[in-house]
């Protein structure tokens, strides 16, 4: 298991400047709350799932299946 940035750079960079401006709380996300801080509890349970492959919901990171 490998969790990478989306090699899109422009998505990257265009996330790391929302996560900037709401203080480190996913950008795609109307809410301000802690399940949703960056790297969030979505994602991070993801990570946890040994059959999930695939992007965090605001695309900045991707977990690879090895």
């Amino acid at each position: 298991m490998k969790v990478i940035y989306n090699p899109d750079k422009e998505i990257v960079e265009r996330i790391k400047e929302g996560l900037k401006r709401t203080g480190g709380y996913c950008p795609c996300r109307i809410f301000r709350t802690e399940e949703y801080k960056c790297m969030c509890k979505e994602f991070r349970d993801q990570i946890a799932d040994p059959d999930f492959e695939g992007f965090c919901h605001c695309l900045l990171y991707y977990k690879k299946k090895d």
